[in-house]
């Protein structure tokens, strides 16, 4: 009788809802903040993002997702349940809701099913999977329909999933846990090495943002960004400057690990298409994208032309919409 559509793109960093007929309603990053001792929700999304680091002992601020997949079953069924009532879902017994869930190309049954699961616990009546690649294509606008190949290099915030597609499918990919959590470890242990200085994850994310670069030249006007931490030696707070082309160097083996995927999918790509992609180009997605000088990077190394989706970010939720707009 009542119903309604929901697109989800259930990310390592963020969440966003896509409502069929009104499009991207919520971006939430995914955390929770449960009370350990009566195991109540305190809070979810933004609201327990600035938890993080900086809660007391009887409450836990977590990320239930860990490198695209559930980390933890219950925690991730909570979230759900909140982003799903907050878009407008509700717990009615005559109330449809219709859900499709983006998953990393690379998962297991086990992770897949885990997925449609805590869906289904969330309130949902139907759930459909779809992989996160295919999802970007469609979301940056992509013609997939056709005998054309297209590439897609998305980069979330747990995984980069690497994918050519033709005739409405995945023709080869590669799912790498890679993405930006490991760009944030990376500066962490980068600075803690080099400086001395101990910084929580928030802050890396915030450096990564601000002066972050995957090409060696760094930023053009040389950015630096301040840094505020707990010096190792001394136990006291303490401020530092780091710039671009230590950002660079922090974030240099995760950026390697992610071209040599890019080059492993053209290697497997069937030859028609690769003089496809070769007119074409390829298409980048996903917050890992948005990284200083990354398109230039992948560039140099492919001799290919790659360029970044209109909505890098909502590229995913977008596709979701899109396959909600067509048929389920």
């Amino acid at each position: 009788m009542f119903g309604i559509d929901l697109g989800i793109d259930l990310g390592t960093a963020s969440v966003l809802v896509y409502v069929k007929g009104k499009g991207i309603v919520l971006h939430e990053p995914s955390v929770v903040a449960i009370d350990k001792n009566t195991n109540k929700r305190i809070a979810v999304g933004e609201e327990a993002r600035m938890m993080l680091g900086r809660t007391p002992g009887n409450i836990v601020a977590m990320r239930p997702m860990r490198d695209g997949v559930i980390a933890d079953y219950q925690t991730t069924e909570l979230m759900l349940k909140y982003f799903m009532e907050k878009a407008g879902a509700k717990r009615w017994p005559f109330f449809r809701t219709r859900v499709v869930v983006c998953i990393p190309s690379g998962v297991t049954e086990v992770e897949e099913r885990a997925v449609k699961q805590a869906a289904y616990q969330a309130g949902a009546k139907q759930v459909k999977v779809v992989e996160e690649p295919y999802a970007a294509a469609l979301g940056a606008g992509l013609d997939i329909s056709g005998p054309t190949g297209n590439m897609v290099v998305d980069i979330g915030g747990g995984t980069a999933d690497i994918a050519v597609l033709s005739l409405e499918g995945i023709v080869t990919k590669r799912s790498l846990r890679v993405g930006g959590d490991k760009f944030d470890e990376a500066i962490i242990r980068f600075i803690r090495r080099e400086h001395n200085l101990m910084i929580g994850e928030r802050t890396a994310e915030e450096v990564k943002i601000a002066v972050g670069s995957a090409i060696p030249e760094g930023r053009p006007d040389n950015a630096h960004i301040d840094v505020r931490g707990r010096d190792l030696v001394t136990g006291l707070p303490k401020t530092i400057t780091v710039n671009s082309q230590e950002c660079y160097v922090a974030m240099e083996e995760s950026v390697e690990a992610i071209i040599g995927a890019v080059k492993e999918v053209l290697e497997r790509t069937p030859p028609e298409l690769s003089a496809d992609i070769l007119n074409k180009g390829i298409i980048m997605t996903g917050g890992g994208s948005l990284i200083h000088g990354f398109d230039i990077r992948i560039s140099r190394e492919t001799g290919l032309p790659v360029s970044l989706a209109d909505d890098p970010i909502y590229c995913v939720a977008l596709g979701t919409g899109r396959l909600l707009e067509g048929s389920f």
